[in-house]
């Protein structure tokens, strides 16, 4: 599980906040924007929580080159375990595969030279079922590590993010050649169990999420790991 703490209008107060809220449930990292590395890196050192980055988030609109230098300027400067960037799914609306996967590759080929794993995230509400099944052969093409639903910032339509649904699409798309990673929209705990008994690999909690899905204090939390 990962827990996020994305939103821009966050004070430094607040990102310690949740970032250790996240720390002490013992998430698998706390996903964070890059200029919050230097407040959020020494909180997990020494911790079971490694650090999650974004990078061209939340709408994947830089060219594969832009996505690439900031792959390195992250990766090559912090220790970080995920790097996250979202695929530009207007391409994959408009059935451009093969420019979504060279547009994808600079960026995770940077990564993996760091040993850092890659996400893919496709923005599974703009798209139907075959094109959510065309992004994850996407990431798969491109040497993604994970698939992933939602940004959790999308706005101007109905936002359903990591449904039984989507996740099945993903999940039966992918035959095990990518994890997949769900997000957007959990945020009760029957929800989060409906899909650890699917088999899925990682799950994106908000801020205000983790406490209710989880059902558990975070000592409780560390014991069932």
């Amino acid at each position: 599980m990962d827990q996020s703490v994305l939103k821009p209008e966050f004070t430094v107060d607040e990102i310690k906040k949740y970032a250790q809220e996240g720390i002490d449930f013992g998430c698998a990292t706390i996903c964070i924007n890059p200029s919050n590395l230097p407040i959020v890196a020494p909180m997990v050192e020494g911790t079971e929580t490694g650090l999650c980055v974004v990078c061209d988030f939340p709408f994947g609109l830089a060219t594969g080159e832009a996505k690439a230098l900031l792959a390195e300027e992250y990766c090559s400067k912090w220790d970080i375990q995920d790097l996250d960037i979202v695929a530009n799914y207007g391409w994959l609306r408009s059935g451009m595969c093969d420019k979504v996967v060279e547009d994808l590759k600079p960026a995770i080929v940077v990564a993996h030279k760091y040993d850092m794993q890659v996400k893919v995230i496709i923005e599974t509400d703009t798209l139907t079922s075959e094109q959510i099944a065309d992004g994850t052969r996407c990431a798969i093409d491109a040497g993604a590590d994970f698939i992933k639903s939602s940004t959790g910032f999308f706005t101007g339509h109905e936002n359903v993010g990591a449904t039984p649904e989507v996740v099945k699409v993903m999940m039966d798309t992918a035959q095990g050649q990518i994890k997949v990673k769900g997000s957007g929209c959990i945020r009760t705990r029957e929800h989060f169990l409906q899909l650890i008994d699917m088999g899925i690999d990682r799950m994106g909690i908000g801020f205000r999420s983790t406490p209710a899905v989880l059902n558990c204090t975070p000592e409780e939390a560390k014991r069932l790991r």
